[in-house]
């Protein structure tokens, strides 16, 4: 099986020739120094993964052709993380590590107090394709584009569970909120959700609103008050643990 990973759009058979474009033609065979006759393994999030034997290599493009299957198609769970945009390269590190960790969707959301509203869902769709490629999975999530919180929350599906970690659980100690301990003690199947908020926090009217809702759990993720990028993974990893396929 190929150590070199791509991911293609286009449907995965055996004996399927593939095109590539450009830039993977660049990646492949300008910066991997591949030529015909070398083994590629494909994805496109819906056929599993494939060896694929490269039959046409140029500057401007080539043709990948499907050899065998190497995986079945294995999506992750039903799990969307909902975060502020932070600084650039910490935002990278957010959709990358939610990407290793098996997240179905990333969702940008603005708050009353994100720092940063700048972001090129193209951009971060591109990096979670590069991440999917690097840590082995079969699925890219989308990254949709950026959104205020108030309108995500507006037309919020209560049947997709909200993990909110509040920070001010941190302040206040570790458990002191009744509903803190959802990691420890909830259960149950279906779709779920996690909402990392901004460096600055969560504004007052936007905690009263999600401690209000009645898909909305909150969650303590321990008694110090962590980086937007560190809640991310700190987050996911217990949901996975606690819900996910680590179990």
């Amino acid at each position: 099986m190929s150590g070199i990973r791509l991911f293609v759009s286009a449907p995965l058979s055996e004996g399927q020739p593939v095109e590539i474009g450009r830039d993977d033609a660049h990646y492949l065979f300008g910066v991997m120094r591949q030529g015909a006759g070398g083994r590629v393994t494909l994805f496109n999030g819906r056929d599993g993964a494939w060896e694929a034997e490269i039959t046409q290599a140029g500057k401007r493009g080539g043709v990948l052709t499907c050899r065998a299957q190497t995986a079945p198609q294995w999506d992750p769970p039903d799990l969307w993380l909902l975060f502020a945009p932070v600084k650039k390269a910490r935002t990278d590190f957010i959709v990358e590590k939610a990407v290793e960790m098996g997240v179905r969707r990333l969702v940008p959301v603005a708050t009353e107090f994100t720092n940063s509203e700048r972001l090129r869902q193209d951009r971060l769709q591109a990096h979670a394709k590069e991440a999917a490629e690097q840590c082995g999975a079969v699925f890219v999530p989308e990254v949709a584009e950026l959104q205020k919180l108030s309108r995500v929350l507006d037309d919020w599906d209560d049947a997709r569970r909200l993990i909110f970690c509040d920070e001010a659980t941190a302040r206040a100690g570790e458990g002191s909120s009744a509903r803190a301990g959802l990691f420890a003690e909830a259960g149950g199947t279906g779709p779920w959700a996690v909402l990392i908020g901004p460096e600055g926090g969560f504004s007052e009217g936007e905690r009263a609103r999600l401690y209000g809702m009645a898909a909305a759990h909150v969650a303590s993720l321990g008694p110090r008050i962590l980086r937007a990028d560190t809640a991310a993974v700190a987050a996911l990893t217990l949901w996975q643990m606690r819900f996910g396929d680590w179990r």
